[in-house]
């Protein structure tokens, strides 16, 4: 049996409860019990989500209530922070429990708390930046999904919080386990913790149905040149008229958009696949596994080696 504490304060994201789901099918997966999962909070009364929902906890006494503690965050975590009493039990906890981990921006309470100092750590990526300007002995990995650094755990915004628990019962229950628990919970994908927090598509915003569908076409034919002609067509519009609202959409000129499609594309297969960089570069378009590596280090500082090697020494 396992038990996994959920530290919750006032004003906690109630999207972060959602990770209890991910440990509950866990245990349909195993045929009993393995986890047992328990609310707490420094007052041991009810507690108020963001959302105004209340959740009954108990009180924390001694980090030996739990083997996991799951440090929830709050929406915004430079203007709520953590009580001294909290921040007292966290450094217990990291102490004395097996693991601790903070979801979302509860990794803010972890790094109060010092246990986050000369590790690495991500949060949600809108506060990665300010987590490490106030807490410069951390290292803060802003395009992270979740990091394992020994005993601690700390996980990016919202829904990677899923996947982190995921990593959890992978690392107890084993491969098949966690995605047996992903299928139930009909996720696409298990993201591994090397994943990018930011999608293309996501940043790009276009507001037009048009300049939606080009995109669309652009992503599902990665492997075809793709040009400026190519996408108009598809759209019915003239490249001179496409280029004009494609750039006053989204900001970005058509070929860098592409480049960019391209280089997401490729960073998942070189993170998820056992291809060749040569096959990856030829399924994205690239011109050449060297085209592909100048585009990797241009735009993340590091070769594709370096990230398919980086994900490989994750933990289990």
């Amino acid at each position: 049996m396992h038990r996994i504490g959920y530290l919750l304060a006032d004003g906690f994201q109630i999207m972060s409860l959602a990770t209890q789901t991910v440990f509950e099918f866990a245990n349909v997966v195993a045929g009993e019990p393995f986890y047992v999962i328990e609310n707490f909070s420094a007052s041991g009364q009810p507690v108020r989500s963001s959302l105004g929902i209340s959740i009954e906890t108990r009180a924390f006494q001694a980090p030996g209530h739990a083997d996991t503690w799951m440090v929830v965050g709050v929406n915004d975590p430079l203007s709520n922070p953590p009580d001294p009493d909290v921040l007292a039990f966290v450094r217990l906890a990291g102490a004395q429990a097996r693991r601790t981990a903070g979801v979302c921006t509860g990794g803010f309470v972890l790094a109060q708390a010092g246990l986050l100092d000369g590790k690495r750590a991500t949060t949600h990526w809108a506060y990665a930046r300010e987590m490490q300007s106030r807490h410069p002995a951390v290292h803060v990995e802003e395009d992270r999904i979740y990091i394992i650094d020994g005993s601690v755990w700390t996980s990016a915004g919202m829904t990677a919080g899923l996947d982190l628990a995921l990593g959890m019962v992978e690392k107890d229950l084993g491969a098949e386990a966690a995605r047996s628990v992903a299928r139930k919970l009909v996720m696409y994908q298990r993201r591994s913790g090397g994943q990018s927090q930011h999608s293309e598509m996501l940043a790009l915003a276009p507001k037009s149905d048009r300049i939606q569908q080009a995109l669309n076409f652009a992503r599902q034919n990665l492997n075809r040149p793709l040009s400026v002609e190519d996408l108009a067509e598809h759209v019915h519009l003239s490249p001179r008229q496409f280029t004009r609202v494609f750039t006053a959409e989204t900001g970005q000129s058509p070929a860098k958009a592409i480049e960019s499609l391209r280089l997401e594309a490729a960073r998942l297969m070189v993170e998820q696949s056992r291809h060749s960089l040569d096959v990856i570069a030829r399924e994205t378009g690239f011109r050449d596994r060297r085209h592909m590596r100048e585009v990797f280090v241009r735009g993340f500082g590091v070769p594709p080696q370096a990230v398919r090697r980086d994900v490989r020494k994750m933990p289990a």
